[in-house]
């Protein structure tokens, strides 16, 4: 087979490789485009984050073995210094100055060790070999072999990552997932009383007002803020298989359960006292399962928004300057909401992942989870980006109350369930003529417009009682939203 010789055009440049490109370029949109979006969220769940958290509970259990904690006295480890308030401020640095210069310096250090959390162990024992630089007299450098004593990594890793995820959820996620809650509900109060037509199956049916609907969206999301405000952290200290075996051979004497809990419960999350060399990850299931079906219920606001949008019941403010199509100048395009839709659809497929993967573990540890829950800061951030997406799709909409009046006043049909109720009720009452009210309702409206004249004609004709009669006179489409109002007043909160 001949193959033709390819010609060079040595007229196109050579393209600049990217990758070599200084500062970094970000390969995702959430370290890219929507950075300011989900910023917050890098104090928390990036990789500096995490060694960070490392650095804290490395420091804590040093500490703890010194000195004791929660009602343990120490030493824990005979022979151990018992430090100074100026040693544990000493100690307690080393997190809290961890910045651009020490996050480099500890890529260094595990460039050699090929192993994170060593890497964060050695980091520490620098500090310590450095502290009678800093505190003269200082007897520091005799407690640097109890850095990591007795742990194994994920003894570490797991405080760390319970930290990191009580930390993001508690300072950023739930902050703005509330804020968007008391957004929503507030607009359901501003609307409460403004009537709509609903859409049952698509289809015209009984009225409410867009008040109503979005106060049962508020009240929904709310629901899942509350369990996730409920949610557990746990965490655990006991060895390379859970069974505090290099701390009973090393020192017999502790009691080294109460040890573990009340260090894991200094840090401020929940103890788990059965585990294999994992904490098992199931809190971390509840609380991702939890924040997606907020997700979900936020993508289920967002498609309703975009349907009313479509309807005409909302306007959206349009933005100066701002573009709707690179073709159709009239356009303002719901993108707010459409955004938050495919963010959200992201986020829901990283936290199921996350429950679904962390949950199992080969018998007593396999790595399926250290690489998973590097995925938690994607997993948060589209949530975050949804959210923040909502919000201002939210504060740029108008109701359009005249055009939602002009389509309830073109669907006088869907009185006929409120006039074959009024039969019922009469026909129990006894009633002559009562008979059949469904089906004579449906004879009148099923699959046909009825207009005020015609409805008010038919209810004429019936026979009801004087004060039923009167009631349905003076019924319009506007006026059937029922307790519509009133259970926004009463049960939004």
């Amino acid at each position: 087979m001949h193959v033709p010789e390819t010609t060079v055009n040595t007229s196109v440049p050579a393209r600049v490789s990217l990758a070599e490109v200084t500062p970094p370029i970000a390969l995702g949109p959430l370290d890219g485009r929507y950075r300011s979006a989900v910023a917050p969220l890098v104090d928390h769940l990036s990789e500096a984050a995490l060694n960070r958290e490392r650095l804290v509970v490395e420091v804590e259990w040093l500490i703890t073995l010194c000195n004791g904690a929660g009602g343990v006295p120490g030493p824990v480890v005979p022979g151990a210094p018992r430090l100074t308030d100026e040693e544990i401020s000493y100690l307690r640095a080393i997190p809290a100055t961890f910045g651009a210069d020490e996050i480099a310096e500890l890529k260094e250090i595990e460039r050699e060790t090929v192993h994170d959390v060593k890497a964060v162990e050695y980091f520490i024992k620098r500090r310590i070999a450095a502290a009678p630089e800093h505190i003269p007299g200082t007897g520091l450098p005799a407690a640097s072999e109890l850095v990591h004593f007795a742990c194994t990594s994920e003894d570490i890793n797991n405080l760390s990552y319970a930290l990191m995820v009580a930390g993001a959820v508690r300072e950023v996620w739930l902050p703005a997932a509330a804020a968007l809650a008391d957004q929503l509900a507030g607009m359901a109060r501003e609307h409460k009383a403004v009537p709509m037509l609903s859409r049952t199956h698509g289809q015209p049916a009984t009225p409410t007002t867009m008040g109503k609907e979005l106060a049962v969206l508020a009240h929904r999301l709310r629901r899942q803020l509350r369990r996730v405000e409920g949610a557990e952290f746990l965490g655990k200290i006991n060895g390379a298989t859970g069974t505090f075996g290099a701390h009973t051979v090393a020192v017999p004497g502790a009691d080294w359960p109460s040890v573990s809990r009340a260090f894991v419960e200094g840090l401020g999350l929940t103890w788990n006292p059965l585990t294999t060399q994992i904490e098992s990850h199931d809190w971390q299931a509840e609380v991702y399962a939890d924040v997606a079906r907020f997700n979900r219920i936020l993508h289920n606001l967002a498609t309703d928004v975009w349907t009313y949008i479509s309807l005409g019941f909302f306007t959206q403010i349009p933005v100066a300057g701002a573009t709707g199509s690179s073709t159709m100048p009239h356009k303002v395009n719901p993108i707010r909401f459409e955004n938050a839709e495919a963010n959200l659809e992201i986020s829901c497929s990283l936290l199921d992942t996350l429950s679904a993967t962390l949950v199992t573990s080969r018998l007593q540890r396999d790595l399926t989870d250290s690489t998973t829950q590097r995925n938690i800061g994607p997993a948060f951030g589209h949530s975050i980006l949804a959210i923040d997406n909502v919000s201002r799709g939210l504060t740029a909409l108008a109701v359009n109350a005249p055009l939602m009046a002009e389509d309830l006043d073109q669907n006088w049909e869907i009185l006929g369930e409120p006039v074959q109720s009024a039969m019922r009720a009469a026909a129990v009452a006894g009633v002559p003529g009562m008979d059949n009210p469904y089906e004579r309702l449906k004879d009148l409206t099923r699959g046909q417009r009825v207009d005020a004249d015609r409805m008010r004609e038919f209810v004429a004709g019936l026979g009801l009682p004087d004060d039923a009669a009167a009631r349905l006179a003076e019924l319009s489409p506007a006026a059937y939203t029922g307790l519509a109002e009133h259970l926004v007043d009463e049960y939004l909160g």
